[in-house]
């Protein structure tokens, strides 16, 4: 076999290993949505099943098989002859098949799980490999607990399914019981000790009971191997398995001479996929896609952000899917990173009074945990405080309508110290107020959107109005918040107006 010797090829087992979480089972077609968006990812093996446990996961390697084109399709097995028989049926239409088979290594699961013997266990994996052997090219021999096995019954098990025709042995910490130096070891130990080891692809499989399976991956890849098996959020039994993410970004952030086929701007779009389908939230601290991974709320850490992005962040979150990172608001804050979310939120700041807008929310961002933007959009658009130097603010507002009575506003505008008064009519009470404004500010202005929404629920509640303005061929959104509607509205059409003027 020839492969690329700085390569390490990804094995995703989210559809195999992950779906074995309880409450997280996908039917046929959510698989195959999964795995095509895998293949887009583009990992190099998909196991898709274990096709023996049932008739649902069998169907599932079948129609994986059919839909995906360029990654190899994997099915698992017990080192069984039933098993491996309808892991070759499933296969039948996969373009580049795979039988994962395998048997325990170590002597707590000789002794305990199997209740034999080290040279019959043996016997049961050259036998298993070359049976399956019979059924495809592509062999993967998995040796259960190896991370607890004695390594030179491993290296003799290894040497031997190797020269029974494997092309990928697989090293696995079943119980994520090794730290990171006795895992890589072991991966060295076998290099070292199998004569025909050359012949084959040493693949890792971690899991992270303790919380070091990407360690342990990463030290295993740094001694040798060249596949890690892994899930998207690093999902599976128990605590899980190593993270496809975070194994993939090490090897992309460090120059290790080493690289992958994975494409990393997909990880935040397949992180939320697998995440909605099996019911499993991702923590908000999960390296690479938990929401708070690219988030900034110290100010401290803010400010250093702000002025360079290397200060605290080693990875680009474009890399990762994501558009940028994110400056939590808080009571933390200081005014370069409220500057930064109101230039977000298409505020000039030259034309703000950025002192009274920062005193002000300092005001709120003690009364809440964290500032959204809706709470900025409120500040700035709260129709009490000008916000901005010079800008147009509403202060009086009346509106008069009903049945038999054309609807009227009557306004009174600050703009420059100066007061204004103005009085409309239109079709509607906020037809009417918008109409009242624009005789005052005599500008050509098109309103192109307009959207209310609750913030929350119930006939009392605050109303966001949104609104899309058109002047001298550019779109300038504003925002109202009231709980009158017709106010806010008002206010949304200021914020938009004073915008450009």
């Amino acid at each position: 076999m020839i492969h690329d010797p700085n390569k390490v090829y990804i094995f995703d087992t989210t559809l195999r290993d992950g779906e074995q979480v309880p409450g997280c089972q996908l039917d046929t077609n959510q698989k195959i949505e999964i795995a095509k968006a895998l293949e887009l990812l583009g990992v190099d093996v998909i196991e898709a099943g274990f096709p023996i446990s049932s008739p649902g996961d069998f169907q599932s390697v079948v129609e994986l098989s059919k839909a995906i084109k360029n990654p190899t399709i994997c099915a698992l097995t017990r080192a069984i002859k039933g098993d491996i028989d309808v892991a070759a049926e499933s296969l039948q239409y996969a373009k580049y098949p795979r039988i994962h088979t395998g048997i325990g290594a170590s002597d707590m699961h000789i002794q305990y799980k199997f209740n034999s013997t080290r040279e019959k266990i043996l016997e049961r994996a050259v036998e298993a490999v070359k049976y399956a052997k019979k059924f495809v090219e592509d062999v993967e021999f998995y040796a259960e607990d190896a991370g607890r096995a004695d390594n030179a019954f491993l290296a003799q098990m290894i040497e031997a399914v190797i020269a029974a025709g494997a092309t990928v042995v697989n090293i696995p910490d079943t119980n994520g019981y090794c730290l990171p130096d006795q895992y890589g070891s072991k991966i060295l130990y076998l290099k070292e000790n199998v004569k025909n080891i050359d012949q084959a692809i040493i693949s890792v499989h971690c899991h992270n009971d303790l919380g070091v399976a990407t360690a342990n991956s990463i030290a295993g890849v740094l001694n040798g191997a060249r596949q890690i098996e892994c899930t998207i959020n690093g999902i599976g039994e128990r605590a899980g398995n190593t993270a496809l993410e975070e194994v993939s970004m090490i090897l992309k952030t460090h120059a290790l001479g080493l690289h992958t086929g994975i494409n990393s701007k997909h990880f935040t779009e397949i992180s939320g996929m697998v995440s909605r389908m099996m019911h499993m939230p991702v923590q908000p601290n999960k390296a690479i896609i938990g929401k708070n991974a690219f988030a900034h709320s110290s100010g401290i850490h803010q400010d250093g952000f702000l002025k360079h992005r290397e200060n605290y962040e080693i990875i680009n979150p474009e890399d990762v899917g994501l558009n940028s990172a994110d400056i939590i608001l808080t009571a933390r804050s200081g005014r370069h990173a409220l500057k930064h979310h109101l230039e977000r939120l298409d505020y000039d700041i030259e034309k703000i009074n950025i002192d009274d807008v920062y005193e002000r929310f300092l005001v709120l961002a003690d009364e809440k945990k964290d500032i959204s933007d809706d709470d900025l959009l409120f500040l700035m658009s709260d129709g009490e405080t000008p916000s901005y130097i010079n800008g147009y603010k509403l202060n009086f507002l009346q509106v008069v309508c009903g049945d038999l009575v054309s609807p009227t506003a009557n306004i009174k505008l600050q703009y420059n110290n100066e007061e204004k008064e103005a009085k409309a009519e239109g079709n509607g009470p906020v037809d009417a107020t918008i109409n009242a404004i624009s005789s005052l500010i005599d500008k050509d202005i098109t309103l192109k959107e307009f959207t209310i929404q609750a913030m929350h629920g119930g006939s009392d509640d605050v109303s966001k109005v949104n609104m899309k303005v058109d002047y001298n061929g550019k779109s300038f959104v504003g925002f109202g918040f009231s709980t009158d509607i017709v106010k806010a509205s008002a206010n949304a059409y200021l914020d938009a107006i004073n915008k450009f003027l």
